[in-house]
């Protein structure tokens, strides 16, 4: 009787030990799949941050965005490195093949979006914009008004020659405004260095107007000529500063790789982190 009252210990104790094993491996389990969840969020914050960083309009802002996605990128490093430990002790050799698949994606994508967010804070195009809508604006401006105040040294006739010549230089000056826009805009360097051909024909023309003018104009409007000189240097160095930001690209280098690199990356990880879910809520159907 003694004997079969420890027997019958020995099998509930079992019986109950076993029971706790199940619930403390459906608990991690369950552990797992928060974890994998919370991965989700934050590498699609990570995404989303990233793709803020290329669009935004202003220094603060990209830099802004670039900080929350690489805070992201690293939580999710942290729930990656929690769901293996937790796969590892419950010996789930599919769902950690899952899980390295995805690591290997993310991998690519952290290195890709280092990459993005460099150029995107970088931000030379818009900065090359606002150069052109600012000191090159100013500058043409400023050459207008000083050519309109020219004066000719001579009768009528001559004020029409005057005012032809200014009106020369200044459409040159205006189309170097205009073909500013078209190369920040430009992704490839053979068009922008046909755009800047062009450039550079509109500024010898202007030169050699302003060359012109300078025996035709009144003494008293020396300094006009002067002020008009002054300017067009002004438009001439901020034009050069805005191509120097021009060819180096960011913001359009960044977008084209948000929108054709980045985008298949992040589709490869979504698909894997799906793929880790579904395998550990079958575990959870199957109770282990």
């Amino acid at each position: 009787m003694k004997r079969l009252l420890r027997l019958s210990l020995v099998v509930v104790t079992g019986v109950m030990t076993l029971g706790c094993d199940v619930n403390r491996a459906l608990e991690r389990v369950n552990e797992a799949r928060h974890d994998a969840a919370d991965l989700t969020v934050q590498f699609t914050k990570a995404a989303d941050a990233g793709n803020l960083a290329v669009m935004a309009d202003t220094d603060e802002a990209s830099q802004r965005f670039a900080a929350e996605a690489r805070a992201h990128a690293d939580s999710a490093e942290k729930d990656l490195a929690a769901i293996r430990a937790q796969l590892i002790s419950l010996n789930f050799s599919e769902e950690l093949r899952l899980l390295d698949e995805f690591a290997g994606h993310f991998n690519t994508f952290r290195k890709l979006d280092a990459t993005i967010l460099e150029l995107a804070v970088a931000n030379t195009n818009l900065k090359a914009q606002q150069l052109s809508f600012g000191t090159a604006q100013d500058a043409s401006d400023a050459l207008a008004e000083a050519l309109a105040r020219l004066a000719p040294a001579t009768d009528a006739s001559g004020t029409w020659h005057v005012k032809a010549l200014a009106a020369s230089v200044l459409a040159h000056a205006r189309e170097v405004q205009a073909l500013q826009a078209r190369h920040i805009a430009e992704p490839d360097e053979a068009t922008m260095r046909t755009i800047e051909t062009r450039m550079s024909a509109a500024e010898r023309g202007a030169r050699d107007e302003l060359a012109a003018l300078a025996p035709l104009v009144h003494p008293g409007a020396r300094a006009e000529l002067a002020a008009a000189s002054g300017a067009f240097e002004r438009l001439m160095a901020a034009n050069k500063q805005i191509l120097e930001l021009s060819h180096r690209n960011t913001n359009v280098r960044s977008l084209a790789m948000a929108l054709t690199q980045k985008r298949s990356v992040v589709t490869a990880c979504e698909d894997s982190l799906r793929a880790v879910q579904e395998a550990l809520a079958k575990r959870i159907y199957r109770g282990r």
